[in-house]
């Protein structure tokens, strides 16, 4: 029982990524520090992560192929390559430099901020409700692999820069491309989470705790991005992508701090 609070403060953590991972994406910004805060070793708490984002968007899918959102044979067909790099990027998990890989992730977010301010009609007015028959091309088969490769690796954050791809690459409205992102991770996040299963990496008790909480988030956020459509889904993306950039470019031991703080705080 004196693990309790730490155990709740996962379960609110996972309500919260839940949605935002719904929705946008980066919600393993919250939870990796909630899990790491539990006393799991950052690559046990790595792995333990998927059993969070694999439940969650069970429900999520289910929820926007209820609401007609969801282009089922699309998200299938763009997971193949995603799925090959997830399985690469967990094999190699911890082998890049963090720091570095930190500020281009979140140089990068910032230049997608001022495509979506700049640019908002490519988000909210998309060319194709599903993908053609002829399937997906070269260069999108190649940005499946890379965000499945990155996926793969760390998760957080992969959201975002996948709805980016589907939005901008292929041509689904926000609304669209967030439901057939939500399929792609579930398939991707399922295959790396086998590889760190199956090197004890992964503590299935605060796992399941994670994705009770994600479960409930992913629900409510599909049914509400289903009803108030793209602009409202861009708000969000919008704010998650600030709030992400800023997390991934302040310094780590100053964000360590202030989430230790915070986290301690939390549950005294």
């Amino acid at each position: 029982m004196e693990q309790f609070p730490q155990y709740a403060l996962v379960l609110v953590a996972g309500v919260l990524a839940g949605v935002i991972n719904t929705l946008a994406g980066s919600g393993s910004l919250i939870t990796l520090p909630a899990l790491i805060f539990l006393g799991l070793p950052a690559n046990v708490a790595n792995g333990t992560n998927r059993v969070g984002v694999v439940l969650q968007n069970i429900v999520a899918g289910a929820t926007f192929k209820h609401s007609g959102s969801l282009d089922l044979r699309g998200a299938l067909l763009l997971s193949i390559p995603s799925v090959v790099g997830s399985v690469i990027g967990a094999q190699i998990a911890v082998n890049l430099d963090e720091r570095m890989m930190r500020q281009v992730i979140g140089a990068v977010m910032v230049v997608m901020l001022a495509v979506m301010v700049l640019r908002p009609e490519r988000w909210l007015q998309g060319t194709l409700q599903s993908l053609p028959k002829t399937g997906f091309t070269l260069m999108q088969a190649v940005s499946m692999f890379v965000i499945g490769l990155y996926g793969g690796f760390i998760q957080a954050g992969v959201g975002i820069f996948l709805l980016a791809a589907l939005v901008l690459s292929v041509g689904y409205d926000l609304v669209r491309a967030n439901a057939v992102k939500i399929v792609i991770i579930l398939v991707f996040t399922f295959c790396s989470l086998l590889v760190f299963a199956n090197n004890a990496q992964v503590d299935w008790v605060a796992g399941l705790v994670l994705g009770a909480g994600n479960m409930i988030g992913a629900g409510w956020a599909a049914r509400m991005a289903a009803t108030k459509g793209a602009s409202w889904v861009r708000w969000v993306v919008l704010a998650t992508v600030a709030l992400s950039a800023v997390y991934l470019l302040v310094p780590q031991h100053t964000v360590d701090a202030a989430l230790n703080s915070i986290l301690s705080g939390l549950v005294r």
